[in-house]
């Protein structure tokens, strides 16, 4: 390599490294026969340690070669039939050829003087999704000047982070109720101790970023309120109860967080009647739709967001159910005049160049293009195409649910509404305690070997197995083979739990 830097007179070191590149790609595939190695922690933390960062390997295919042993050939697959754990999705050729693109050139899109074209691109895609999920059609008599806008965020938990800052800020650019404070209102003082009143209200399967922002927010240590619900839903009727009781306490609400695919169950929340709630309250409701807004457009089942328009803001995962590479998230809000509160000027990123200046929505400053790959998806595919996929996934699902309702040896926990099956093993003789004794062995022998990695979780406050499916090529034999796979570990760890039982090693 003549040049190790991009430039016009490095071109055929540019190609002959994407192809190098792709040919490991193409061995990554090709070669594995299960979704993950079985070297053990310490084998790989070995490897790892023994590499000399200080005394380089001074050739690509040298480099290449330590990579396939050190990361790609003990990488978890999640294109791999028998990979079913988590919210990781296979990702679209299109994108990946957008990755390429992106990268090579390198665009960062904060400011219209880095980002031009990239910008327009980004916006464009921004528009296209709030008009997805309806936000024109939720204020038909909006004032002009109000428009929905949206900005690219590097995922949920950033998405939500800022939804939950600029809620917390809308409310306390508001009128503070009358409490008796001797703070002058609008003053440091009183917004200190308005701070200290302020709650989130959500359900008790919302995500783990809505807690953590509220640290990140400085709210109080009890500021989200928890509710229980409707089944796995939240319940309108409890929430409006709730939002009352949260005034009647001297406190106010900064916002409502609706979920629109919880993380274990992929329940949605009845949004229309939560979101009229909310109106009548007056408070701000953000809808988490980092799992499901992949149904946005989806051909046969976007119904199940009915009612996602009323939201002030929502986060949308396009690198889960839209089938994009990690990262590319977005956070929409219906107005998008609310992003003044994210807007930090500073001279070196040129502020006068106008309404393309991204930077002033992003609580990041350098952003990668990530938004590139969803045009490229949408160009080639198109979103009917991207719905069909998720529309399959969830088919798959389907299957897959009524298939462990039908074994004797598997119990299933909940009928998925997306893409989960939750579910546990149940050997024959198995009482409920050595039933949810066994999950998390289960899992954990089935990863520790290599060949079906499947997630564990609790639900009700009993362990259970989770498959997160989001390969719409899944087949019958490949669920299955999974699913012999933890029958089999389950047989075999009960045998070896009974035994111990009958010696007195566990009580």
């Amino acid at each position: 390599m003549k040049d190790p830097l991009l430039s016009r007179e490095s071109g055929e070191d540019h190609a002959a490294a994407l192809a190098a590149a792709t040919a490991e790609v193409g061995r990554y595939l090709d070669g594995r026969t299960t979704p993950r190695s079985s070297a053990s922690p310490s084998h790989l933390a070995a490897q790892t340690a023994a590499v000399d960062l200080s005394t380089p390997l001074g050739t690509l295919e040298e480099a290449l070669v330590e990579v396939r042993g050190l990361y790609l050939d003990h990488a978890v697959g999640y294109h791999h039939p028998r990979y079913l754990a988590h919210l990781n999705c296979p990702v679209t050729i299109p994108a990946l050829a957008a990755e390429t693109l992106a990268t090579s050139v390198n665009t960062a899109v904060e400011t219209w003087d880095q980002g031009t074209s990239a910008c327009l691109i980004e916006q464009k895609l921004i528009d296209w999704t709030t008009g997805l999920i309806g936000f024109d059609r939720a204020e038909p008599t909006r004032p002009q000047q109000i428009r929905p806008d949206g900005v690219f965020t590097t995922g949920g938990t950033q998405s939500n982070l800022q939804a939950l800052f600029t809620a917390r800020e809308n409310r306390l650019a508001r009128p503070a109720p009358a409490t008796g404070d001797a703070a002058v209102p609008g003053t440091p003082a009183d917004r200190c101790a308005r701070m200290s009143r302020l709650r989130i209200v959500t359900g008790e399967h919302a995500h783990l970023s809505v807690v953590m922002a509220a640290r990140l927010l400085g709210l109080a240590p009890d500021a989200v309120i928890v509710l229980p619900g409707n089944g796995d839903q939240l319940d309108p009727a409890t929430l409006d109860r709730a939002l009352a009781s949260v005034v009647d306490a001297g406190n106010e609400v900064a916002a409502v967080v609706a979920l629109a695919g919880t993380t274990d169950h992929g329940v949605i929340d009845p949004m229309r009647s939560i979101g009229r709630v909310c109106r009548r309250h007056d408070v701000w409701l953000h809808v988490d739709a980092a799992y499901g807004g992949g149904l946005l457009v989806s051909p046969t089942r976007r119904d199940l967001l009915d009612g996602i328009e009323l939201a002030d803001s929502v986060t949308v995962d396009f690198h889960k159910t839209f089938f994009l590479p990690v990262a590319a998230s977005a956070l929409l809000l219906r107005d998008g005049s609310h992003f003044r509160h994210s807007t930090v000027s500073a001279d070196y990123l040129n502020p006068a160049d106008g309404d393309t200046h991204a930077v002033d929505k992003s609580l990041q400053t350098t952003r990668r293009f990530d938004a590139l790959k969803l045009w490229m998806t949408l160009r080639v595919i198109g979103a009917d195409g991207i719905g069909r996929l998720l529309d399959s996934a969830i088919d798959v699902a389907e299957r897959t649910a009524r298939t462990v309702e039908a074994d004797p040896l598997l119990e299933l926990v909940r009928r998925p509404e997306l893409s989960t099956v939750l579910f546990r093993p149940r050997p024959p003789g198995a009482d409920d305690d050595e039933a949810d004794s066994l999950v998390r062995p289960v899992r954990d022998a089935l990863f520790a070997e290599g060949r079906s990695v499947v997630a564990a979780t609790v639900i009700d406050g009993r362990p259970c197995l989770k498959l997160t499916v989001l390969d719409p090529n899944l087949s019958e034999e490949d669920v299955a083979a999974v699913l012999a796979d933890v029958r089999e570990a389950a047989l075999y760890l009960a045998v070896g739990f009974r035994q111990a039982t009958t010696a007195g090693v566990l009580t």
